[in-house]
């Protein structure tokens, strides 16, 4: 198997152990499950995304949160898109400080790593622009935007919407696309 260039760039984080553990009767390489079809078509998406000529100027990073951060994306996935939603979430530039930290989508550290309970290894990108370094779930910065913050999947977003994670989940699904960087570090 090829190795990518995201796999020769050296880990941001390592894997955290899970405060919750999951189903021990979960098969996490069930890949006909909703969550690895998912997976399967996220990457098929991602390959054809990266099969697009480069953008031009003002753009001069572009961050790939698939490649990088697959493990904590993965583990997103098959912890809230188990089953069928009814309202899907979809970002198409990733945040400096959330998905572009974390591989999960609207998804700042602190809300991804306490709140979600997601894990998972983050590694460098190829790529990482210097007023906008990739540190993983260890990122301590949060999104300015409110709007690019972890609301889709946050509780005080929906008024009545029961309070945990796996209850907003049991609802809520949120996806994003690669985004550019321009040379100043903005998206």
């Amino acid at each position: 198997m090829e190795e990518s260039v995201a796999e020769t760039a050296g880990m941001v984080t390592e894997l955290m152990p899970a405060a919750e553990e999951e189903d021990e009767d979960d098969d996490d390489d069930n890949h006909d499950d909703l969550a690895g079809r998912f997976l399967r078509l996220e990457q098929e998406q991602n390959a054809l995304l990266q099969a697009l000529p480069p953008f031009g100027e003002p753009v001069s990073h572009v961050y790939h949160p698939l490649d990088y951060a697959w493990e904590p994306h993965c583990d997103f996935v098959r912890r809230y898109c188990r089953t069928p939603k009814r309202v899907l979430f979809l970002g198409m530039n990733p945040g400096p400080f959330g998905m572009a930290q974390t591989g999960v989508p609207f998804g700042e550290a602190w809300h991804v790593r306490e709140w979600l309970r997601v894990v998972g290894g983050v590694k460098k990108p190829p790529s990482e622009h210097p007023k906008r370094p990739v540190l993983g779930l260890a990122c301590r910065r949060a999104e300015k935007t409110p709007s690019r913050r972890c609301r889709g999947l946050d509780v005080t977003a929906f008024p009545g919407t029961p309070g945990t994670p796996q209850e907003v989940g049991s609802h809520h699904k949120a996806a994003s696309v690669p985004g550019g960087r321009e040379e100043e570090g903005r998206s």
